[in-house]
C-alpha cells in the first residue's frame, strides 16, 4: 500500500530545497500495476502527442484534466498523495491535471529548464501556490535522462520564459547564473519512488539515450484557494474527493479483469496543453 502522508520534516525539505524525495511512495505492486496499465493502454499511446525539444528530439507525454475511476485517477486521489500535497501547500488543493512521460529508449526527447509556473501563470493562476507529484513508473538514470532539479530555485520567484522547441524555457541568462550558486542535482529514481516539487523549481531532463525506458506519471495540484481567474485548458478549482490508498490496487487489478471501459479516463483533445506556444521564441 502507498506510504502515507509525508512527515513535518519532509514539509521543511520541500520548503527549504523545492522539492522532496520520497522512496517507496507506491508500493511494488501498485507500481507493477501501474506499468502495465499504462503500457497495455492502447489509447493512452494512440492520443499521446510530442513536443519537440529544441535539439532534435520529441517528448511523447499524454494527457488528461480530471481523474476518473480508473488505477490513474485512485493514484491522483489517494489519501497518502493528496494529503501530502495539502500539507505542502498549506490547504486544501484540487487536481489540475495529470499526464504520462514516455521517454522511449534512444528516442526520447529532453524537456528545457523550466518552471511549471512558467506555464501556468498564462492560464490566470494568480499565484505559485501549485505543485506537482512525480512518479517514477521506470528506474530513472543520468543514462536515461532522469530529472534533473535545481535546488532552492523556487525562491528565486517566476522567470521568464521563452518558446524552445514547442516548450517554454527558462531565460538562459538567469539559470546559468543560478548555477553559479546553487546546487543541480540530478533525482535518480526506483520505480515506485515520488518527487513533490514546486512550481517555482526549475527542472529539465536529458533525452533518453539509452536502452531502458523510463516513464513517469506526473499528478499536478492546484490550491483550492487560488482558483484562476478565468477559464483555460486546465480546469478551475473541482472539488477532489480523496479515497484510501487501497483503491490503487482495487482499480489496477479490475484493470485486468475486465471491469474497466477501455477509454473511459481519456482527456479530450482540447485538454492538450497549449500554453507555450503563447510564449514568444
Amino acid at each position: 500500500m502507498a506510504k502515507g502522508i509525508i512527515g513535518d520534516g519532509d514539509a521543511a525539505t520541500f520548503n527549504r530545497d523545492g522539492f522532496v524525495l520520497i522512496r517507496g511512495m507506491l508500493d511494488p505492486e501498485e507500481t507493477a500495476l501501474l506499468g502495465r496499465a499504462a503500457r497495455e493502454d492502447r489509447v493512452l499511446d494512440e492520443h499521446s502527442f510530442g513536443r519537440a525539444d529544441g535539439e532534435g528530439g520529441t517528448v511523447r507525454l499524454s494527457l488528461w484534466n480530471h481523474p476518473t475511476e480508473t488505477i490513474y485517477g485512485m493514484i491522483a486521489r489517494c489519501e497518502s498523495i493528496v494529503g501530502s500535497m495539502e500539507k505542502l501547500l498549506g490547504g486544501e488543493v484540487y487536481h489540475y491535471h495529470s499526464k504520462m512521460i514516455m521517454k522511449d529508449p534512444l528516442v526520447g526527447g529532453a524537456w528545457a529548464w523550466h518552471q511549471d509556473y512558467g506555464y501556468w501563470y498564462h492560464n490566470a493562476v494568480l499565484f505559485p501556490w501549485m505543485g506537482s507529484a512525480y512518479i517514477a513508473v521506470d528506474r530513472a538514470t543520468r543514462e536515461n535522462g532522469c530529472l534533473q532539479v535545481i535546488r532552492g530555485s523556487h525562491h528565486a520567484g517566476r522567470l521568464d520564459h521563452v518558446l524552445t522547441g514547442e516548450q517554454a524555457g527558462a531565460d538562459n541568462e538567469r539559470v546559468n547564473q543560478m548555477l553559479k550558486h546553487l546546487e543541480l542535482v540530478y533525482v535518480e529514481m526506483e520505480p515506485g519512488d515520488a518527487i513533490f516539487f514546486h512550481s517555482n523549481m526549475l527542472h529539465r531532463s536529458d533525452q533518453n539515450k539509452s536502452r531502458h525506458p523510463r516513464w513517469s506519471m506526473i499528478c499536478t495540484y492546484n490550491a483550492a484557494r487560488n482558483d484562476p481567474y478565468q477559464e483555460s485548458q486546465h480546469p478551475r478549482y473541482t472539488p477532489l474527493v480523496k479515497v484510501p490508498d487501497a483503491k490503487i490496487r482495487e482499480f489496477g487489478l479490475r484493470r485486468f479483469a475486465g471491469g474497466e471501459r477501455e477509454g473511459v479516463w481519456l482527456a479530450a483533445e482540447r485538454d492538450r496543453d497549449h500554453t507555450a506556444q503563447r510564449l514568444k521564441k
